[in-house]
């Protein structure tokens, strides 16, 4: 504790449990500003899937359709959660089926880039559907030339230098216990 006070540093204890405990001297409140400063990065450029709503008519058309079927698939590519809603209004909500017909267009259209999360339901004067995308790996165009041997073996580097970067990012983010520079360790005495 001399030691630290000389210093001007505080003592810190990060193993109590250790035979003997085992302390660190460094400036606390400079390291908790650097650890809020990593997670806030850290959440920054995290991406959490968000769910985006398309909606339709009992009465739109097959044209309409199709255009409403290509927004969602596009959405459904970039990993996002949709929620297709048929809104119903007045006398139409006498009639359910009919949404439900242009709900199964959309729906078998979307057969191949979604899986149903949750199957139809009314919602007031909505009839929803939630869907997930399919979990498939985007297929990269291959140049003409290229020999496909060769690809495919820098394919598994590409993705273990990714995931080992990701996990040395995600080590970091989440170590438990302060970190000691050179520079506490030189004013520490």
């Amino acid at each position: 504790m001399t030691r630290a006070r000389e210093a001007g540093l505080d003592l810190v204890e990060v193993d109590a449990n250790g035979n003997p405990p085992v302390c660190r001297i460094l400036d606390y409140g400079k390291w908790k500003y650097e650890q809020a400063k990593k997670e806030r990065d850290a959440r920054k450029h995290q991406r959490g899937t968000m769910i985006h709503e398309v909606r339709m008519r009992p009465r739109t058309g097959q044209h309409d359709i199709d255009l409403k079927v290509r927004i969602a698939q596009r959405l459904l590519a970039e990993g996002d959660k949709v929620k297709l809603s048929v809104m119903f209004r007045g006398r139409e909500m006498s009639h359910p089926e009919v949404g439900q017909e242009v709900l199964d267009k959309a729906l078998s259209q979307l057969a191949e880039a979604a899986t149903v999360e949750k199957p139809p339901g009314m919602e007031g004067r909505f009839l929803t559907v939630i869907l997930t995308p399919t979990v498939k790996k985007p297929v990269r165009a291959r140049e003409p030339g290229t020999d496909s041997q060769s690809e495919e073996a820098e394919e598994p580097q590409e993705a273990e230098e990714a995931a080992a970067a990701a996990t040395a990012s995600v080590g970091a983010a989440a170590a438990s216990g302060p970190e000691i520079t050179q520079e506490a360790e030189d004013t520490g005495g």
